[in-house]
């Protein structure tokens, strides 16, 4: 149980240095819902970051109508 715990959070770890990497964190004042996505699936990938997953999210928000 232990060994699984460590791995997760060795795997998480490996995730945000990722999107550390890729600037995800950089200090952006119109952050949206879509970097926010980008940066948890980033780091729920993990170490497959290095293996060519590049993941995103899009969230369109529909506009209001008149």
């Amino acid at each position: 149980m232990r060994i699984g715990a460590v791995l997760i959070v060795i795997w998480l770890v490996l995730g945000v240095i990722a999107a550390y990497e890729r600037g995800y964190f950089s200090d952006s004042e119109d952050a949206s819902c879509a970097e926010a996505g980008t940066v948890i699936v980033t780091t729920l990938a993990g170490p497959l970051n290095w293996m060519g997953v590049n993941p995103k999210v899009n969230c369109d928000v529909p506009e209001p109508s008149r």
